[in-house]
């Protein structure tokens, strides 16, 4: 007989609300850094997909790939980046995590395989359909995670990606974050299907859709996903259907929505609020224990802030180091 498939346990769904507090704090933190001019040029918030994040992390090992857009600060903390070698990396300094010189779009760490941070629409697609090719010839028991955002599954390398991971047998989860806008236009005035997992039928891959607004669905979607990927060495086209609470970036007005659209979502869908209530009704914590544990985000994020505040600029000597010519 087989065994019962055994739920989440309690200490990793506070694991799982205590880094969807610290997501969401660490963005608003850098939301207000960005108003201070502390840093400039171009910052894309995540506030609203945390479950997202937090819920594919949840499925993964330490030793498995991870590309994504220019929405990932959050990510790229969650994949073991520190919040405070983060913070750095936003304000241009030299204690970030490439040393000031990738900011807001392009966070990367080789040893925890972060991969970036890509400003390119898209541009991370066809990248981690290479490291997909890697893990196969090196045979490694890893796979690739890459987010994009919506928008991405009208660019050609997308497709170009796609038949060559579905071709091969490229161990990729491709992750769809849509938040149901490409910049300031509403996806379905951009795309002729009405599901974007349906791309992954021109291919005969696996495809799914979730609800990126719940991160125990996510965690318990994703981990299903990626044990399958692990034994068949399969790529897999996966839809999230989240939201972002604030603009494209943090010029965007977002006047494009209502917002009792905006609202709406924060009421009834916020996915730190369902797993709140989630906790309190399984009576895995009280209302005030969660309150100290956002509490604890926000100190986190306090000493982040001041520790990418007296970092010192990277020294002009560096100016040519790393660039390839």
């Amino acid at each position: 007989m087989a065994k019962k498939k055994q739920g989440v346990s309690k200490e990793s769904l506070l694991d799982m609300y205590k880094q969807m507090c610290l997501f969401r704090r660490f963005e608003e933190k850098v939301g207000v850094a960005y108003t201070k001019r502390k840093f400039s040029g171009f910052c894309h918030l995540h506030i609203g997909q945390e479950g997202l994040a937090v819920g594919v992390q949840s499925a993964l090992r330490d030793s498995d790939y991870m590309l994504s857009g220019y929405r990932s600060h959050t990510q790229a903390i969650g994949k073991g980046i520190e919040p405070k070698r983060v913070m750095a990396e936003l304000f241009g300094k030299i204690d970030g995590v490439c040393r000031g010189k990738g900011g807001s779009m392009h966070m990367f760490s080789e040893p925890l395989r972060f991969l970036g941070g890509h400003g390119i629409v898209g541009g991370q697609v066809p990248l981690a359909a290479g490291v997909g090719f890697k893990i196969r010839y090196s045979e490694e028991d890893d796979i690739c995670v890459c987010y994009m955002g919506d928008a991405s599954t009208n660019q050609g390398q997308f497709f170009e990606a796609m038949n060559m991971a579905a071709t091969w047998d490229l161990p990729v989860l491709f992750i769809i974050e849509n938040n149901k806008y490409g910049m300031g236009t509403d996806i379905r005035r951009t795309t002729s299907i009405d599901h974007l997992w349906k791309r992954a039928l021109s291919f005969d891959m696996g495809h799914s859709d979730v609800d990126g607004m719940n991160v125990l669905a996510v965690q318990e979607h994703v981990s299903g996903i990626v044990e399958t990927m692990r034994k068949d060495k399969k790529p897999h086209l996966l839809e999230a259907l989240t939201y972002r609470y604030r603009g494209h970036s943090v010029s965007d007005p977002g006047t494009y929505r209502t917002k009792q659209e905006v609202e709406d979502y924060q009421k009834n869908k916020d996915p730190i609020k369902q797993l709140a209530k989630h906790l309190v009704e399984k009576k895995f914590s009280t209302e005030d224990e969660l309150k100290s544990f956002d509490k604890d985000a926000k100190e986190i994020v306090k000493e982040a802030e001041a520790f990418a505040d007296e970092s010192p600029n990277p020294p002009v000597e560096e100016l040519w180091d790393h660039v390839l010519v």
